[in-house]
């Protein structure tokens, strides 16, 4: 399956933006805001109701393709400003950026921003303005995968690992062979003899 043909659901549907206002201290007043402003991107909060792990657009498009062609497909995904916001549980994105650091082929996987308590992200607007190609906010970002349920199902850090690793070891698979893991003294593991 390839989720930028045909996964994709574009347009935040009302459930799905009581989800999003529901990371915001005060959900009332970001549904006010939307009302007036739906086609302006909005500032959120993570680690109360989702994390957000932020990709190179093209390694991020890798990695939703794993996640749909041979895993559990994934929740809402978002392309903000050359970036692909892929959104995660909320304490997914201290997990992952820990085991990425820990595991011997975190080299191969580019740098990913990973937003967790504390941090906020822009999201693009909930809804785009087909029939008004002028209005502010329409080069803001677009959903890919929008939020479309209150209760969405998000991917854990070892499900979005899993991800990037294959997706890392496919395009490095299309660049030639992986080297071999580093051993804790820094020499490189014997290669596995077939």
């Amino acid at each position: 399956m390839d989720i930028w043909t045909y996964q994709s659901v574009e347009y935040v549907t009302v459930a799905g933006e009581a989800w999003l206002a529901s990371a915001s201290e005060y959900p009332r007043s970001m549904r006010a805001l939307w009302q007036s402003r739906p086609w302006a991107p909005s500032v959120l909060p993570c680690g109360r109701v989702f994390d957000v792990i932020s990709m190179p657009s093209l390694f991020g498009r890798r990695v939703l393709d794993e996640l749909w062609a041979s895993g559990p497909g994934c929740g809402p995904v978002a392309l903000f400003r050359g970036r692909t916001l892929l959104f995660v549980q909320p304490g997914a994105a201290p997990r992952l950026r820990t085991l990425l650091a820990w595991e011997e082929w975190a080299r191969e996987v580019p740098p990913l921003l990973c937003h967790g308590a504390g941090d906020a992200v822009t999201v693009p607007p909930v809804q785009r303005m087909v029939d008004a190609p002028d209005s502010p906010g329409q080069g803001a970002g677009r959903w890919i995968v929008a939020p479309d349920t209150r209760e969405p199902w998000l991917p854990g850090a070892a499900t979005v690992l899993w991800a990037c690793v294959r997706a890392s070891r496919g395009q490095a698979a299309c660049d030639g062979p992986l080297p071999a893991p580093a051993d804790l003294d820094g020499e490189p593991d014997p290669l596995p003899s077939a």
